[in-house]
């Protein structure tokens, strides 16, 4: 290691110990230069950023991070998401965008060109991908077209309905001095279950 940078010096110099050890000392920055040097490299590009890049990249995207419950490999295809997003827009643009999103074969476009209606069925799990489709969706989406979203849940849903009802009166009166606080606006009666 120490020769690489002996070399470059006089012969005279080689056996002097004190050049010896910077020659050392030398090499060492010299490794930890080229390997910065590597990383600013790898940082260029979204794939092979490291933490620090990608969080500089996401606050130029006006993108909140939360690094805790977010992997890296999710906040790389967020931010490859939304750089990708750029105009002209077609529903196969938005299907490969969904498809990597979300997964191939979990997302469903269609487009009802009469009624000017945008569908989309799509098996979505986490929140954090949900919100993802839909900002995509809201970029591409042309604004003559009205998006409905559909949901594809593999699993099924259990729905408990009941319904109550709550009589309530009104203290005060249309032109009349009202004192804040010392009579109540309104006195809610006694709730009622109806089903």
């Amino acid at each position: 290691m120490a020769e690489a940078y002996l070399t470059h010096l006089q012969p005279i110099f080689h056996d002097i110990p004190e050049f010896f050890e910077i020659a050392i000392t030398v090499d060492k920055e010299v490794q930890l230069l080229e390997a910065e040097i590597e990383q600013v490299f790898r940082n260029r590009f979204v794939q092979t950023a490291n933490e620090y890049a990608i969080k500089r990249r996401e606050k130029l995207l006006n993108i909140q991070a939360d690094p805790q419950t977010e992997s890296l490999d999710f906040r790389k295809r967020r931010i490859i998401n939304r750089q990708s997003t750029k105009v002209p827009f077609t529903l196969r643009f938005l299907q490969d965008r969904l498809n990597f999103l979300v997964g191939e074969g979990r997302a469903a476009v269609s487009a009802d060109w009469l009624s000017s209606i945008l569908s989309i069925a799509a098996d979505i799990g986490d929140a954090k991908v949900f919100k993802e489709v839909e900002h995509t969706i809201k970029t591409v989406k042309p604004a003559s077209m009205v998006y409905q979203q559909q949901t594809a849940l593999s699993n099924s849903l259990m729905f408990k309905e009941h319904i109550s009802m709550r009589q309530v009166t009104r203290m005060t009166r249309l032109s009349t001095i009202w004192k804040l606080g010392s009579t109540p606006f309104a006195v809610g009666g006694k709730e009622v279950i109806i089903k």
